[in-house]
């Protein structure tokens, strides 16, 4: 039987696992990994696969069964982090962009992040003006098809591409015009480099929009980009953060909470709900990891504070030296580099990603500072704080910012006929494959102070005071259990070291009382007796199955 049991634990131990990985170009790489493989193992892969030298701007997106998104961590078992049944499926995608792309070194990670805000721009990520919507899908239809020539592309050709979640007649004739005039004779790598340099420019690059609700109920989205934080509402962004106003991020259940000193003189902190506690923490960990890339040289730089609240609930995350990349990445140029990318793959209509969460539920905390969520400050504004705040707020399009994949299904009944309309406004698809292509984050709560600080509390001003009660109920009952379970630990220890045969002073005098006298005669030999009863008779049943 041990034999048996043995030779399972090996099989289970070498027992692979398939794995597929959607990269930005639609197409799919398959292998096996062991079940032990760390993320690192499956990310190095990809890159050899690739060519990718330039890859600290990648990482792998997956979704739970639950529908939230994460991102695979580089130094855990992927096993572990899938919560799901191989085979797996996961996508390589842009997690941190460059500042600057059209300047990245590597033609390769050029193209690929090319790839990747043009997935922006279908899924409506990437919004703007029309007239900068336009030159971008002119930008792209002469990387895709090359100059214009009248006897290959007859009237209403661009209809064909679609650049947008939805399109208009206009536009179309606006960017036919853009592509016949202005681009004639541009290579695809130079289309490419000016869309990028174009695309850099807009408010909404690098958004991954997170929906949330303000404290007054309006649905808001938002994003950590590389220049700092953002929120968008309607067709604005109603707060710019960079990152070196950026002091604290913080998260409890379903409320996140962002502080910032824009002056010495003007302290803001922005309070946002996110759907679900899983919601919020993926957003949080999102802009600890933004933060880290791009306001530190080294990892080493975050600091890490425990949880002030009571006993376990605060976040543990932390960053380990090597998982947080320098926010300069690398720029190599020795090497192969990447020549032979099929040019008519470049014409694919990219499949959708699910980008967003669910719908939204408020949740109520308390915190003995204001809560500031819609501009306002400590101080009064003077007239250079009005102007530095219209700088920070900005029209970003003419329509509503509304991605059309960065919503999921949700069971919140208040919202799902609204979300639904919303989809079917937006023309977006939504496929099984698609809801594949999600990410997110776990557990209850964390935050992070200066450069990735961690702490616990908080919460917001409109909590009613029956609220603050029963979190003062539950911290007490959490102390009080942790209190009983330390001294039962405490119990057990004293009782296994005097029934031991150790010769310490204090346990012969424990030993010699009339009290333990009777705890051990009356209790502990009848308990020890009946313990190796039973271990003799299951011993005797393993050996006559054995026989």
């Amino acid at each position: 039987m041990l034999s048996r049991f043995m030779s399972g634990s090996i099989r289970n131990l070498d027992r692979e696992y398939s794995c597929t990985v959607r990269l930005l170009d639609d197409s799919e790489y398959t292998c096996t990994i062991q079940r032990d493989a760390k993320g690192q193992y499956l990310f190095d892969l990809i890159c050899h696969h690739l060519n990718l030298l330039e890859k600290d701007y990648f990482g792998i997106r997956y979704v739970d069964p639950d529908k939230q998104r994460h991102w695979l961590e580089f130094s855990k078992s992927i096993a572990k982090q899938m919560k799901c049944q191989p085979p797996f499926t996961m996508c390589l995608r842009v997690k941190f962009y460059p500042p600057e792309p059209a300047y990245l070194k590597e033609e390769i990670t050029r193209y690929f992040v090319f790839l990747q805000i043009k997935r922006d721009l279908y899924h409506g990520r990437l919004l703007c003006k029309t007239s900068d919507a336009a030159m971008l899908a002119a930008h792209i239809l002469q990387a895709e098809i090359g100059n214009y020539d009248p006897g290959k592309h007859p009237d209403g050709y661009s209809s064909k591409f679609q650049f947008f979640p939805k399109h208009s007649e206009k536009l179309e004739r606006r960017i036919s015009d853009i592509h016949k005039r202005e681009l004639i004779g541009q290579t695809p790598e130079t289309s490419e480099r000016n869309f990028l340099q174009k695309a850099q420019m807009l408010e909404t690059y690098g958004v991954d929009p997170h929906p949330c609700k303000d404290v007054s109920g309006n649905p808001a989205f938002l994003a950590f980009t590389p220049f700092g934080f953002v929120v968008l509402q309607g067709n604005k962004r109603v707060h710019f953060l960079k990152w070196n106003e950026l002091t604290k991020l913080k998260f409890e259940g379903k409320t996140f909470h962002v502080y910032a000193n824009q002056n010495e003189d003007k302290k803001i902190i922005l309070t946002y709900f996110a759907p679900t506690p899983e919601a919020c923490k993926h957003l949080w960990k999102c802009g600890v990891e933004n933060q880290a890339f791009y306001k530190l040289e080294k990892s080493s730089q975050v600091r890490t504070v425990s949880s002030s609240n009571l006993f376990f609930k605060g976040s543990r995350f932390r960053f380990r030296a090597g998982l947080v990349p320098s926010r300069s990445c690398p720029s190599i140029t020795h090497g192969p580099r990447l020549t032979s990318v099929p040019r008519t793959r470049r014409r694919a209509v990219h499949i959708s990603i699910m980008e967003g969460l669910e719908s939204l539920r408020d949740s109520a905390h308390s915190t003995p500072v204001r809560s500031v969520s819609h501009g306002e400050c400590f101080m009064p504004r003077s007239r250079s704080q009005a102007t530095d705040a219209s700088e920070r707020t900005a029209v970003i399009s003419d329509e509503a910012y509304s991605p059309s994949d960065s919503v999921l299904p949700t069971p919140v009944a208040e919202h799902s006929m609204e979300l639904a309309v919303s989809r079917q406004v937006n023309g977006a698809p939504c496929s099984i494959e698609e809801e594949k292509e999600s990410e997110a984050g776990t557990p209850m709560r964390g935050e992070v102070g200066d450069f990735g600080a961690q702490e616990g509390a908080g919460g917001d001003t409109a909590l009613s005071e029956v609220e603050q009660v029963n979190k003062f109920v539950l911290s007490v009952l959490r102390l009080l259990l942790v209190t009983i379970g330390l001294l039962f630990v405490l119990l057990l220890l004293l009782i296994i070291l005097t029934e031991s045969d150790l010769d310490i002073a204090f346990l012969r005098d424990i030993r010699q009382t009339p009290e333990f006298q009777q705890f051990h005669h009356e209790y502990f030999c009848p308990l020890r007796r009946w313990f190796a009863c039973k271990l003799r008779w299951v011993g005797g049943l393993l050996i006559n199955k054995g026989e």
